[in-house]
């Protein structure tokens, strides 16, 4: 029996319909949340990601920045420009879209948002506020991965998660969304010698590595919930995850699909996030 599906498109638009109507709620007293959003250089892939996240702003009645400069720019400026942002007090969210050219130091430019305007979660205040249960900004993508277990109403008190992956921007703070809800984590990644055994023993998975079937279904629990967080192109360049879709969904209980998964639930928490951070003034 194959797996039910996890649909992240059908759930961005409820959730964006409640956003809409705190965003009216909100421009009644006289306040538009907006969204700044900053691309360096002409990276393809982060034209169109920025593209997605204006798009979203404006279909919930957000006001949407969006600037862009070409590579030439130097850290400097980026930092001035950040810092007056950070003063604009029609701006309630910064987002600048990574990767960053090379001679930028990207650490050093998030540090620059105002942890208060930090709506992709990535600055190191918002990260010590997750690890130590405090309020502040989730890093989009695993919260809208939280999101889509929440939307199944899986239960995650004593299950067993498995995360795929250790980066700043999904994997740690995956792993720390679930152990707040109790799960019992282990992260995996490049050195972990028996991922099959880790995973075998899952009842929720996270794959967040970026790599093309790093989990197939002889690695798969059945019933397991499988989130796909992974964004690849296939022999044919079409669009796939890092989960072998058609052989896990014969095995997983819920699987997320590529495209139309976790993708746009990422854009959508952006929303939220700058959404909470406009409601907060």
């Amino acid at each position: 029996m194959s797996a039910q599906l996890i649909d992240g498109i059908a759930l961005s638009r409820h959730i964006r319909t409640d956003i809409a109507a705190r965003v009216q709620t909100l421009k009644a007293r006289g306040v538009t949340p907006g969204l700044a959003v900053i691309l360096v250089g002409d990276d393809p892939a982060s034209a169109v990601y920025v593209r997605n996240k204006v798009k979203a702003c404006n279909e919930t009645g957000m006001h949407s920045l969006l600037e862009t400069y070409p590579a030439s720019m130097t850290e400097a400026q980026l930092l001035d420009r950040v810092q007056a942002l950070n003063q604009d007090p029609s701006i309630h969210g910064i987002l600048v879209q990574l990767p960053l050219p090379p001679h930028m130091d990207a650490q050093k430019v998030i540090e620059t948002i105002s942890p208060d305007k930090d709506v992709d979660g990535f600055h190191v205040a918002s990260a010590g506020a997750l690890m130590t249960g405090l309020p502040g900004f989730w890093p989009c993508t695993p919260y809208g991965c939280m999101k889509m277990l929440e939307s199944i109403n899986y239960d995650l008190r004593g299950k067993h998660a498995v995360v795929i992956g250790r980066s700043n921007i999904v994997g740690k703070p995956m792993a720390m969304m679930l152990l707040h809800k109790n799960a019992t984590v282990t992260i995996c990644h490049s050195a972990t010698t028996d991922l099959k055994a880790m995973t075998l023993q899952a009842d929720v998975v996270v794959a967040a590595v970026g790599k093309r079937n790093v989990l197939t279904a002889d690695m798969v629990k059945p019933g397991a919930v499988v989130l796909d967080v992974g964004m690849n192109r296939n022999d044919e360049g079409k669009l796939c995850g890092d989960v072998d879709f058609a052989g896990v969904r014969e095995v997983a209980g819920y699987i997320t699909p590529v495209p139309g998964g976790v993708g746009p639930m990422t854009i959508t928490m952006l929303m939220v996030n700058t959404l909470e951070s406009a409601e907060k003034k």
